[in-house]
């Protein structure tokens, strides 16, 4: 009978390694072909994994929780049939840890390796400069000493404990670890501040002309299948404006500044547990309409989990809106590579002067974070002048 390799698939070409969250069969247990057999969790995207063959789950290799490289073999499947040895569904880059015999988990090897013969992933070795971490302090636990993205947070972790005052929990404290995504979102903030030159500017923008606008399509756009919101406007006229403002659909490499061929705007949608941040992609090319679909189809399937790894990836420039929650305004921090990000603060009537005049309309904050290495006050100001412009004087 055939023993058929599941192994940890790639989620995205910058994806390394992922963390399995779940198996929703147990060993012994039938599977067919694409139904879904673990879930797993990556620093962009969770997502349910189907199974490659039909056959029963033999033997599980990487238990819930555990973080190992792309291409590692986690699980084995009996297909049943008889085709000559072990199969492997898709090509393995490493050799994977040997199995213990009797039991469900992998025995890894740990090997000392030397200041200039290290193995790691551009990923680990990126980490370990934002942390100040040598990494021939590490014992690499992947295959080979391959130090891993666990190893290096391990270790993190282990010097961060030895400089806290007070780790005692007691009492009515309850220690929680944190979720694979609070630990990918964590990560990638901090890193965020320390590569960025973070700067904000605010301006306050009426927004009478969207929401006639809204009101006066909603019925149109719902009879097409679309649910439009204030988002959409947003994303509309954002995408339109950094056409005039190629740096802030730009990102660093180096000493050089790509601008970006395609405007991509991520739309964050907050979770229970976190935040991901789908990408509508070409959206300076997309009508209202399109953009209206695209919001309400990312985002439902961005609660649900269901979102392909290709649709969190790609973006050049992200927009989040705390007003939803009340938020008079957000001072938000960068999505690198990204070198700017927008913040919508919730709309609420205030009297304001209109034409020397006292008037009462639905006003809203939005804040602009930038990164001032390679974006100037000016500039920024330019892009938010032009916005509110386009918002305020809104033409269906």
């Amino acid at each position: 009978m055939a023993e058929i390799k599941v192994i940890m698939p790639q989620m995205g070409e910058s994806i390394v390694e992922g963390t399995i969250t779940k198996w929703l069969k147990n060993v012994g247990e039938r599977v067919e072909r694409d139904e879904p057999l673990f879930e797993i969790s990556t620093d962009k995207i969770d997502s349910e994994i189907p199974s490659p063959a039909t056959g029963v789950l033999k033997r599980i290799v990487v238990e819930t929780d555990e973080t190992v490289e792309i291409d590692t073999i986690v699980a084995f499947i009996d297909s049943g049939e008889e085709l000559g040895g072990g199969e492997t569904i898709a090509p393995v880059a490493d050799e994977p840890p040997e199995a213990v015999p009797g039991e469900g988990f992998a025995a890894k090897s740990v090997t000392r390796v030397g200041a200039g013969d290290f193995q790691s992933s551009p990923m680990v070795r990126r980490l370990a400069e934002e942390h100040g971490v040598d990494l021939a302090m590490l014992q690499g636990t992947g295959a080979g000493g391959r130090i891993t993205k666990r190893d290096i947070m391990s270790f993190i972790e282990q010097q961060g404990e030895t400089k806290q005052i007070d780790t005692d929990t007691s009492g009515d404290d309850e220690r929680i670890p944190m979720s694979p995504m609070r630990k990918a979102i964590a990560e990638r903030m901090v890193a965020s501040r320390r590569i960025s030159a973070h700067v904000v500017t605010v301006f306050e923008v009426d927004c009478s002309a969207i929401l006639a606008a809204r009101a006066s399509q909603k019925a149109n756009f719902e009879r097409s299948g679309a649910k439009l919101t204030v988002t959409p406007f947003f994303v509309h006229a954002v995408a339109r404006v950094l056409k005039k403002f190629p740096v802030l659909n730009s990102s660093i490499d180096g000493d050089d500044v790509i601008h970006r061929g395609h405007v991509n705007i991520g739309v964050a949608v907050a979770l229970d547990d976190g935040l991901l941040v789908p990408v509508i992609k070409d959206a300076d090319d997309a009508s209202l309409l399109d953009l209206a679909r695209a919001v309400s189809d990312l985002g439902g399937r961005a609660r649900t989990r269901t979102l392909l790894p290709e649709e969190v990836q790609g973006g050049t420039f992200t927009l989040t809106n705390p007003g939803i929650f009340g938020g008079l305004y957000g001072i938000p921090i960068i999505n690198q590579p990204q070198v700017a990000i927008l913040a919508v603060g919730g709309i609420e009537k205030r009297p304001v002067v209109v034409d020397d005049a006292i008037s009462i309309r639905p006003m809203a904050f939005l804040a602009l974070s930038f990164d001032h290495r390679i974006i100037d006050g000016a500039v920024a100001d330019q892009f938010m002048s032009e916005l509110k412009d386009r918002l305020q004087n809104w033409k269906d």
